[in-house]
C-alpha cells in the first residue's frame, strides 16, 4: 500500500463501506420478500433473487460511488444488471484488495455469477422466443396484414428475409384468417427448414373513437395542376362492375362502380361521361381494360355522387346508358382547435360536427363522438388529461356525467387537428376499473391457446392481471405456452417489479416495450427515461424484451427508410427481439433490418449507465 496516496486510501475505504451498504441492503430486500420469492419455481428463483438485488442497488444514486470506483481505476457497477450481487461482492473484494487486506471472500447468498446472469437471460429469450439465427442475436417479429392469409407467397418471402416470430394480431382479421396464416407459415417451415414462433397479441380492452356520421355518398375525383392552373397528370380512375368489383394493379384517384353490362360494351378510347354533384358533365377516357373493369383518365375535378347517370359515348354517340352506384358513405373527420369542446359519448348516438347558428357564428352544440370503453364514464374525473390519435390532440376533462364526458381542448394544429372514428383513446391519469382480459380475448384464447407459441397480454397494469392470464391458461392445458408483457401504461411502469416478479411464478415470459402507447401515456420526454428502465429492470430478472411501435415504419410503408428510423432500428440491437409493423414493402424492411442488426451486434452490449435512483424503486416501501 505504500504507493497508495491518502486521499486513495480515504476514497478506498469510503468506497468499502458504501459497497458494503449496498449488499446488505441487497440481502435485506431479498429477505423481505421471501412470501412473493416463494411462488417462483425453483429454475427462475436466481433471476428472482437478482431482481430484487438490482432493486434495492438503485432504490439509491450511486453516481457518487460510481465516480470514486472510476477513481480507483474498479468497475463502476454500470454492467451490474443481470448479475448485480455477484458485481457488488468482487468490486468490493478488489478494493479490499487495494488497502491490502486478507482475500475477500464473496457471500454464499449471491444469486448469479459473473458469467451466469447473460448466460440466464440467453436461455430465457431462447425458451420464449426460439432461435435468433446466425447472423445477430436480436430477433425479428413481424405482424401479418390480412392478405397473408390468402397470398400464397408473403409468408415464405418473410421468412426467407429473417423473420423469426409471426405476430397475429388478434384486434384484427378473424379465426378463418388466423388459421390459414399458421398453416402458410407451417408450410414454409417444412419446405426451408426453418423455425418460426407464432406470437398471438391479444387485443385487450379498446378505447376508441366510435363512428361519426355520414354527410351522403360521395366520390372526389382530384387532378394534379400546375401554379398556372394546368392540367400536369390527369387522375387515374378505377371503372369496376357494381355487381363484383375488383381491385385495380395500380394507384388510383378514385374507383366509381358501374353496372357490368355497361362495361362489356366498352372499347378502348371510348368516354364515359358522368353527371357529377354540381350538374356538371365529366369526361373520363377508357385507356385500358382489366378484366371486367377499365382504367380510366379524368382531366377534371369532380365530385361524383350516388346514382349518378352516367353514358358511354363512341365517336360521339350513344352505346350504352348507366349509373354509378353503390358509392360508400363519406365520414369526413371532426376538425378540432386549441380552446373548442370535444364531448365523448355513451351508446349508439354516431359523432357529429358542431353545429353553429348561420350567420352569427354563434355555438349551439359542441362536437362528440362516441367512446367504445364504457367503463371510462364511470371513472374519469374532471382535470384529468385525455390523448386522442396517437397523442396528435390533447385536451383536459372538464365536466362528466354518466353518459357523456366534456373535453376543452388544449393541444391541435394552429390550422386544426382531423379526428376520425376508430383512433385510440388514452386517459394516463384515469384509474379504469376493468380486466385486463375482455370476454372476446377469453374467446380467443379458446381459439388460439393450442396452436400459437407466445400469447401477448395487452393493457396488463397489476400482477393480477398477469395471474389471471397464467390460470386461463391452464385452464386450457397450455402450460407451454409463454406470455409476453405489454407496458403501455404509467400503472404498469410503476407495478413493473411486481409485475415481473409475478411473471417469473410460470415461465417463459418476455416483455414488450410499447412506445406509442406508452409515449402517450407518460409524455413524450420521458419516454427514452422509462424504456431504459424497463430494459435494465428487465435484464435484472434475466427476462426478454421487445422492442416494438414505429420501427422502420416509413420503409414498411414506402420502400424508403428515414434517418431517424434507421439510428431508432440500430438500437433494438439492445432488446432481444424487435417488432415490424405490416406494410406493402415489408419483405424488404425484413431484409434491411436483418443487415442493420448483423452490423450493430458487433458493436454494441446492451447498456452502461450512470445508476441515479430508479423511478419504480418505490417498490422497497411495499409492506408485506
Amino acid at each position: 500500500m505504500g504507493h497508495t496516496t491518502a486521499r486513495n486510501v480515504r476514497t478506498t475505504e469510503r468506497v468499502i463501506v458504501e459497497l458494503e451498504k449496498l449488499r446488505d441492503a441487497a440481502l435485506a430486500h431479498e429477505q423481505s420478500l421471501q412470501d412473493e420469492l416463494a411462488h417462483v419455481p425453483g429454475e427462475r428463483r436466481h433471476s428472482a433473487n437478482n431482481l430484487l438485488h438490482y432493486l434495492a442497488m438503485r432504490q439509491s444514486d450511486i453516481r457518487d460511488l460510481q465516480r470514486d470506483l472510476a477513481t480507483l481505476g474498479l468497475s463502476r457497477l454500470g454492467r451490474a444488471e443481470a448479475h448485480t450481487l455477484a458485481s457488488v461482492e468482487a468490486v468490493l473484494g478488489a478494493a479490499r484488495a487495494l488497502m491490502g487486506r486478507a482475500e475477500h471472500r464473496a457471500d454464499s447468498r449471491v444469486a448469479v455469477g459473473i458469467n451466469g446472469g447473460d448466460l440466464l437471460l440467453r436461455q430465457h429469450a431462447q425458451q420464449l422466443l426460439g432461435d435468433a439465427g446466425r447472423k445477430h442475436p436480436t430477433r425479428i417479429m413481424v405482424t401479418m396484414p390480412g392478405e397473408a392469409a390468402r397470398s400464397p407467397s408473403l409468408i415464405p418471402d418473410l421468412l426467407a428475409a429473417g423473420m423469426n416470430i409471426m405476430r397475429i394480431n388478434c384486434a384484427h382479421d378473424g379465426p378463418e384468417d388466423w388459421h390459414l396464416m399458421i398453416r402458410r407459415l407451417r408450410e414454409a417451415e417444412q419446405s426451408q427448414g426453418k423455425k418460426c414462433q407464432i406470437y398471438a397479441d391479444l387485443a385487450g380492452p379498446k378505447l376508441r373513437t366510435g363512428p361519426i356520421q355520414p354527410i351522403g355518398r360521395v366520390v372526389e375525383i382530384k387532378v394534379k395542376r400546375n401554379l398556372l392552373g394546368q392540367v400536369e397528370k390527369p387522375a387515374l380512375v378505377w371503372l369496376t362492375p357494381s355487381e363484383q368489383a375488383e381491385e385495380p394493379n395500380e394507384a388510383v384517384a378514385a374507383t366509381l362502380p358501374v353496372g357490368v353490362a355497361l362495361l362489356a360494351m366498352a372499347e378502348l378510347d371510348d368516354e364515359l361521361h358522368v353527371t357529377e354533384a354540381r350538374g356538371r358533365t365529366r369526361v373520363l377516357k377508357l385507356i385500358r381494360n382489366e378484366g371486367k373493369s377499365w382504367l380510366a383518365e379524368c382531366r377534371q375535378h369532380s365530385y361524383v355522387e350516388n346514382d349518378a347517370k352516367c353514358l358511354l359515348l363512341r365517336q360521339g354517340k350513344v352505346v350504352a346508358k348507366g349509373y354509378v352506384t353503390p358509392i360508400p358513405d363519406v365520414f369526413p373527420p371532426i376538425v378540432l382547435h386549441v380552446g373548442d369542446i370535444l364531448v365523448l359519448t355513451r351508446g349508439a348516438q354516431m359523432g357529429r360536427h358542431a353545429w353553429y347558428r348561420q350567420g352569427s357564428g354563434e355555438l349551439l352544440e359542441p362536437a362528440s363522438i362516441p367512446c367504445t370503453l364504457d367503463a371510462v364514464f364511470g371513472s374519469a374525473k374532471p382535470g384529468e388529461p385525455i390523448w386522442l390519435d396517437d397523442g396528435k390532440i390533447g385536451g383536459v376533462i372538464e365536466r362528466c356525467a354518466a353518459d357523456r364526458i366534456e373535453v376543452r381542448i388544449q393541444q391541435a394544429l394552429p390550422q386544426g387537428s382531423k379526428l376520425r372514428a376508430g383512433k385510440g383513446i388514452n386517459l394516463p391519469e384515469t384509474e379504469l376499473e376493468m380486466p385486463a382480459l375482455t370476454e372476446v380475448d377469453i374467446q380467443h384464447l379458446d381459439i388460439l391457446a393450442k396452436q400459437v407459441d407466445v400469447i401477448g397480454l395487452s393493457f396488463v397494469r397489476t400482477p393480477d392481471d398477469v395471474l389471471n392470464l397464467h390460470r386461463l391458461l391452464d385452464e386450457r392445458e397450455a402450460s407451454q405456452v409463454g406470455v409476453v408483457l405489454k407496458i403501455e401504461t404509467p400503472q404498469a411502469f410503476s407495478n413493473l417489479p411486481m409485475i415481473l416478479l409475478a411473471s417469473l411464478r410460470r415461465p417463459p415470459v418476455g416483455v414488450m416495450v410499447a412506445r406509442g402507447d406508452l409515449a402517450v401515456e407518460i409524455g413524450f420526454e420521458r419516454l427514452a427515461e422509462v424504456q431504459e428502465e424497463i430494459l435494465w429492470l428487465c435484464e435484472a430478472a434475466h427476462i426478454p424484451v421487445i422492442w416494438a411501435t414505429q420501427v422502420l415504419e416509413s420503409m414498411a410503408k414506402t420502400g424508403m427508410p428515414s434517418r431517424a428510423e434507421v439510428s431508432d432500428a440500430a438500437l433494438a440491437v439492445r432488446a432481444e427481439c424487435v417488432m415490424l409493423n405490416k406494410g406493402p414493402y415489408i419483405v424488404d424492411t425484413v431484409r434491411f433490418l436483418s443487415g442493420v442488426l448483423e452490423r450493430m451486434s458487433s458493436h454494441r452490449d446492451k447498456t452502461r449507465p450512470m445508476l441515479r435512483r430508479l423511478s419504480v424503486s418505490k417498490i422497497l416501501d411495499h409492506e408485506h
